[in-house]
């Protein structure tokens, strides 16, 4: 795959950018604040359909949009070699405009020219992003992993998509059930109360199962190989260990040995069976059990406690976990070993590689793992590549790549002092 044009209007800072993409490696320089992280926010926001620093499309609209008749902002990339396996160029489009509250914005997806759901993007250019601040990965909230693995898995495995949106949606109704029959003071083992959540916790569990193991082979396959990456990014220095953590119990232990190692309680040498994948069936009836187990603390808490939408991921470096010892440059470097694994996961899936984003990658590695980092891009596809000084890239590396400047909303060749 590869991306030879992109297109933006009344993007972020981008007021109107035209920009071909003529190198295998392409690298942005320019000081803080110029719209190089913008450019890389606008393409992976047309591969996944998401924007990375918004909560609503609307922040991401150029204020200069206001000047327009009709305020709007467009995104358009040109993809060779997709992964759609088909053999012309396609055309991926989004387009905001605004609703009629004057406030927020609708979002049309446009694949050729055609309108197609949001969905039906996800997948299309695939690409890979990595931002200063994904140490969040390691140090941040569960919601921050779970979302990570989302992103990952979608782009990859459409029926995970399609799944993953209709838990969402069971577990929303089933929410909203346990809710009302928690202000209703209803108790398990009625026959009402077991009837009304039956429906519901069948239905959680024939989806919910479905995104756990996929989650979990997905964390099998690519943990060994972000081990990898860690060791030569640290000089053979660290061993990493990238652990899933279900919700529930479907493991070969007794619940009370699964409960005290997913609190962190690690006993000897106790891991969760990365070596081994799972189906969907092997999990069904570990889930079902622990939601009719669990029935009166949900009822209590007027929520479901249990399903993927409680999962979590763990990072350890000799056996020690990063959350909580690791240092700013272990989380970083575990975060990026991560990033560079599923790139090479992405590619070995069905021979489709990625487009690796790379936001300021050199400004907290050490000289050994920026070595070892500029090694690991010989066998990258596609990179975008930003960066505050062309000094963090060796001249070899800079003659290699496609060389750019990018000052206030406008990218421009850079001059041959990027070149020596």
């Amino acid at each position: 795959m590869f991306l030879s044009h992109l297109s933006l209007t009344h993007f972020r800072n981008y007021r109107h950018l035209e920009l071909d993409f003529a190198r295998r490696l392409t690298l942005l320089q320019g000081p803080n604040a110029q719209g190089k992280t913008n450019l890389l926010e606008a393409l992976y926001f047309l591969a996944t359909s998401k924007p990375v620093h918004a909560q609503t499309e609307r922040e991401v609209v150029d204020w200069q949009a206001t000047q327009e008749p009709i305020p709007y902002s467009r995104l358009t990339a040109m993809v060779q070699g997709h992964a759609a396996g088909q053999g012309r160029a396609l055309e991926l489009e989004i387009l905001l405009t605004p609703r009629g509250d004057g406030l927020n914005y609708t979002k049309q997806v446009r694949i050729n020219g055609v309108n197609k759901r949001s969905l039906d993007l996800i997948g299309l250019l695939r690409a890979v992003l990595f931002l200063p601040e994904d140490v969040k990965l390691v140090d941040g909230s569960p919601g921050e992993r779970r979302r990570y693995l989302d992103i990952a898995l979608c782009q990859i495995d459409p029926v995970y998509c399609r799944t993953l949106a209709a838990y969402q949606k069971v577990l929303a109704q089933r929410n909203s059930l346990l809710k009302q029959l928690r202000e209703e003071g209803a108790r398990p083992g009625v026959p009402a109360t077991e009837a009304q959540l039956g429906f519901w916790d069948e239905q959680l569990v024939q989806h919910g199962s479905v995104v756990v193991a996929r989650r979990h082979n997905f964390l099998s396959e690519i943990a060994p190989v972000a081990q990898a990456r860690d060791a030569e990014l640290s000089g053979g220095q660290e061993t990493l260990a990238v652990e899933f953590l279900p919700s529930f119990n479907y493991g070969p232990w007794r619940d009370v040995e699964y409960e005290l190692w997913q609190e962190g309680q690690l006993l000897g040498d106790l891991r969760w069976p990365w070596g081994e994948t799972v189906s969907a069936e092997e999990v069904a009836p570990h889930f079902g059990a622990r939601l009719e187990e669990r029935r009166a603390r949900e009822l209590a808490a007027g929520a479901t406690l249990y399903g993927p939408h409680r999962d979590d991921m763990r990072f350890l470096s000799n056996g020690r976990d990063l959350r909580s010892f690791g240092s700013r440059g272990q989380q970083r470097s575990a975060a990026l070993s991560l990033k560079l694994a599923e790139v090479q996961v992405m590619t070995a899936g069905d021979g489709v590689a990625p487009l690796l984003l790379l936001d300021d990658v050199m400004s907290e590695l050490d000289a050994q793992r920026r070595s070892t980092l500029l090694k690991t891009l010989e066998g990258v596809s596609q990179a975008v590549i930003t960066t505050t000084d062309w000094e963090d890239f060796a001249p070899e590396f800079r003659r290699e790549a496609q060389c750019l400047h990018v000052c206030a909303g406008t990218i421009a060749p850079a001059g041959d002092a990027a070149l020596v």
